[in-house]
């Protein structure tokens, strides 16, 4: 999230001749920033960077969240898209994704999963995993995801479903074993690794996007200028280059198309919390 802010902030301050300013506000699982960014006043110059925690996840979970996802953003453009990737410590056993399947069948709640918290999106997606496949795992939640994806490294938890952006180098360097991502087609950086659905699951289909978003009652005219600066932004090579050492794709959607983006994904994780039943701590 920061890191893209920051490579796209510094192109579109480019574009628009006017500094781009990148404030992190931590705290209370994202809503401190969420609430501050979108009650400023709708002129355009506070945006906020969303993803589909702030945007489909943390609504669906926090009953006193500061905005409805809906009703209470202006969709701008959505900026960036990365797929899940299945990954378990080297020496689990599986080598691919029906193997590991077939384990889980014969031991239900045999093998761990770690997440980066409840209500996460390692966690809702894993959970996802299971309601597709039938299958059940032990949830091993951790504060943040670093220290989940270094125990998976660890041998400490079996398995993690984690962005691409974040295991493409531990996958490279052999730490982790790769066995499915949940993009449409293969991902350019892990080319080698099939789809859940050539796996044989279908209907796996998930991307963490991150976009910009502006608050309620921005004049439509602003959003369409500051949506034009930023799809030209992606354009730029620094850009590019940034996304593509990252194994994230640039996007720079219409702020239509990123609405309709955060109302499937708002639709498909409500439906999956309250089966499951999923709240934080």
């Amino acid at each position: 999230m920061d890191v893209t802010a920051r490579v796209v902030g510094a192109a579109m301050t480019k574009v628009l001749g006017q500094p781009l300013v990148i404030e992190n506000r931590v705290g209370a699982g994202g809503k401190v920033g969420a609430e501050a960014a979108m009650k400023s006043p709708p002129d355009g110059y506070t945006l906020m960077m969303g993803s589909n925690s702030s945007l489909s996840v943390a609504p669906n979970i926090y009953k006193d969240w500061p905005y409805d996802p809906l009703q209470g953003v202006i969709p701008v453009t959505n900026l960036a898209s990365v797929p899940f990737v299945l990954v378990t410590r080297p020496n689990l056993g599986p080598r691919s994704l029906q193997e590991l399947i077939a384990l889980a069948r014969q031991k239900p709640g045999g093998l761990t999963m770690a997440s980066a918290g409840n209500g996460t999106s390692n966690h809702l997606v894993g959970e996802f995993f299971q309601a597709l496949t039938g299958t059940q795992l032990l949830h091993v939640p951790y504060k943040g995801a670093g220290p989940a994806l270094q125990d998976v490294m660890a041998g400490r938890v079996d398995l993690l479903f984690d962005q691409v952006s974040s295991s493409s180098s531990f996958i490279e360097q052999g730490k982790l074993t790769p066995l499915a991502v949940s993009s449409v087609q293969r991902w350019p950086s892990l080319a080698t690794v099939p789809t859940f659905g050539e796996s044989g699951v279908s209907g796996f289909v998930i991307q963490n996007f991150t976009g910009l978003v502006a608050p309620a009652g921005t004049p439509p005219e602003i959003v369409a200028l500051l949506s034009k600066a930023a799809v030209e932004a992606l354009k730029d090579e620094s850009v590019r280059k940034s996304f593509a050492s990252m194994g994230v794709e640039a996007v720079g959607s219409s702020p239509a198309a990123f609405m309709q983006v955060i109302r499937d994904d708002l639709q498909r994780w409500s439906a999956l919390i309250r089966d499951k039943g999923i709240k934080v701590d």
